[in-house]
């Protein structure tokens, strides 16, 4: 129960997908999904799939519109392999902070124009890398944001990164959820730990959960690290957080 769509933004066109619950009629609530850094691919329609058959419209976007359109990773490759890894690198190369930023308002013109989005607040959700996206849409769109996630979150908080988010979650209004491999690399604990207090600072309402024995990338099925266990927590706790929000 999906569709492609194309939506215009400051830096080029968006392609996109939106997906919505079988056997159902909306407009449903929305909820925005940033892919991880492998992009548009099988698994993640999946997952949005999944999402939206709680009763959502779920717009996944091609975060790398500005370099290529549709699966960035060719079938039967990923992430990992030497031949793809430097390219998709390349493209998040592109997504600074202020590319994101305008991106953010394309989509949401987007959920105001198609049918298939209700009036009310929306809720976004990021894996890898666009953890920080989500948490930086819901701190500058804060009046429309009711709820961030972050799954398997990448370098969400470095002590000497000035674009990071941690910088910015005081203007956040919404929930924040957090779960985290408690063997991801790319999040060591002095960051979890960083984030958590920015956040209690900020007196924003959030959860931080910690997966045990999940690694990183535990929601991709496409990955080595795929945890059915883990993927599966995943969608429980996402699906209370957006039913309480939403």
């Amino acid at each position: 129960m999906s569709r492609a769509i194309e939506m215009p933004a400051a830096d080029g066109t968006i392609d996109a997908h939106v997906f919505t619950p079988e056997n159902a009629e909306g407009p449903f609530p929305a909820v925005v999904l940033f892919t991880d850094i492998g992009g548009l691919r099988p698994c993640y329609f999946e997952k949005a799939q999944q999402i939206a058959n709680n009763g959502y419209a779920v717009l996944m976007p091609n975060v790398y519109y500005r370099d290529a359109s549709g699966c960035v990773v060719p079938e039967g490759k990923s992430f990992r392999d030497p031949d793809v890894r430097p390219t998709l690198l390349a493209y998040a190369h592109h997504l600074t902070p202020e590319a994101q930023s305008r991106d953010f308002i394309a989509l949401l013109n987007s959920i105001e124009n198609e049918a298939e989005f209700a009036d009310g607040k929306i809720g976004v959700i990021g894996y890898c890398m666009t953890s920080a996206f989500a948490l930086r849409m819901a701190a500058e769109h804060s009046d429309r944001v009711a709820a961030a996630a972050g799954f398997h979150s990448a370098r969400l908080a470095e002590a000497d990164d000035p674009n990071s988010p941690v910088h910015l979650v005081g203007n956040i209004k919404g929930r924040v959820y957090f779960g985290h491999a408690d063997q991801d690399e790319l999040l060591p604990p002095e960051q979890i730990a960083r984030m958590d207090a920015a956040l209690a600072a900020a007196s924003v309402h959030f959860t931080t959960e910690l997966y045990q024995g999940a690694a990183h990338g535990f929601t991709a099925k496409d990955a080595p690290s795929f945890d059915a266990t883990a993927n599966a927590l995943h969608h429980k706790r996402l699906a209370l957080l957006l039913e309480e929000t939403l």
